[in-house]
């Protein structure tokens, strides 16, 4: 599809495409940007226009905190692609604290923070990367003198959204893995009740933070969620409903050692421990390193880790899942393999059977024309 055949059917006032050149963004980058940002919104293409007015002169304030983290996703940030962080930065946000990217340190970095959270209360929007430890009241984590659960908690009451990336601040994540000695909680569960939308990943996929950012932009509010608070254009269907590898599982092919002649073939990696089936997000779909691979089309199974407690809970990493669900309770992967190749047997089987009926049949009526 063409630029100009989108264009036409976004409809993009000609003001505002001058407007981004202006700014010194090819109109082509910016379509293209508007075009992708709704396709991972899992909005129709006749919303590019909305989407390209609400963001083409905003610049939302943003203050991004870190606590128990390993900034594995301010690294995914700032690999963005489409677009880069610099644009991101530039363009469509005002980053207003971030201590990875940010030059100043100490009481001027905690100063910063504060003057933006005073001069934009009820206007910006936070996120939270790393879980907030709740134990020995907070003393695990302190920043400026302040335990991390006060500091989330002030930040959170003020914001106009939260905004939680990567698995920790979303659930928990390592950190609050058993025995979990600093006590880490989610951002949730510090601040109960807060307009939180969860983005959980290791790390986050940055076009899913950037789709949450240009949908609060658009319609003034944050996505809908499901039960888990993670926005459903990005987790509302299994990693196992969109792999690749999901032909060879429905018919019961699967590699038995990383390295195989299954394997390399691209055969299903169930049996190697892959939890897409019990795993929700978009991976397959918007993929990481600009787009161009996921762990699974790599050879690599996936490790649930969008998922609440996923250490604990999917892990030996490598150890299949006992059941696979959606097949019914007592079903796994081999009998669900076995049943369909069985099951398929028997359809071309009484194909054979009809064919040969029909084919009795016509013998019959073409005896009995003749003998007419």
């Amino acid at each position: 599809m063409s630029s100009d055949h989108i264009l036409n059917l976004a409809a993009i006032p000609e003001e505002i495409l001058t407007r981004v050149e202006a700014r010194g963004i090819s109109r082509r980058d910016f379509i293209k940007f508007c075009t992708m940002t709704t396709a991972a919104l899992a909005l129709p293409i006749t919303m590019v226009g909305k989407v390209a007015a609400a963001v083409a002169d905003a610049r939302v304030p943003v203050i991004w905190v870190e606590y128990q983290s390993c900034s594995g996703d301010s690294e995914a940030f700032l690999r963005a692609n489409q677009p880069t962080a610099t644009e991101l930065i530039l363009d469509l946000i005002s980053l207003e604290y971030a201590e990875v990217v940010m030059a100043a340190a100490g009481h001027q970095a905690e100063a910063a923070k504060q003057q933006a959270m005073e001069k934009y209360q009820g206007k910006y929007i936070l996120v939270v990367e790393g879980s907030v430890p709740s134990g020995a009241d907070g003393a695990y984590c302190t920043i400026g003198g302040h335990s991390a659960l006060e500091d989330c908690r002030k930040l959170v009451k003020n914001a106009y959204a939260t905004i939680c990336v990567g698995t920790c601040a979303t659930f928990g994540g390592i950190p609050a893995a058993a025995p979990n000695p600093t006590g880490a909680i989610s951002v949730m569960e510090a601040v109960p009740g807060a307009a939180i939308v969860n983005l959980p990943g290791c790390p986050v996929n940055a076009e899913n933070l950037t789709a949450t950012i240009v949908h609060v932009l658009t319609f003034g509010r944050l996505p809908a969620t499901d039960g888990l608070g993670r926005p459903k254009f990005a987790y509302g269907k299994r990693i196992h409903d969109n792999c690749e590898r999901r032909s060879h599982f429905d018919a019961g092919q699967y590699a038995q050692a990383f390295g195989d002649p299954d394997h390399r073939q691209g055969h299903c990696l169930y049996q190697l421990g892959c939890k897409g089936p019990e795993t929700f997000h978009n991976c397959p779909t918007i993929r990481y390193n600009e787009g161009t691979s996921w762990p699974i089309m790599a050879g690599h199974g996936c490790i649930g880790c969008s998922e609440p407690g996923f250490w604990d809970t999917m892990s030996p990493f490598y150890r299949r899942l006992p059941k696979v669900p959606g097949f019914g309770i007592e079903d796994t992967a081999d009998k669900i393999g076995l049943g369909l190749a069985a099951a398929t047997a028997v359809a071309f089987g009484l194909h054979g059977v009809a064919s040969c009926f029909r084919k009795h049949d016509a013998m019959e009526e073409d005896k009995v024309v003749k003998e007419d």
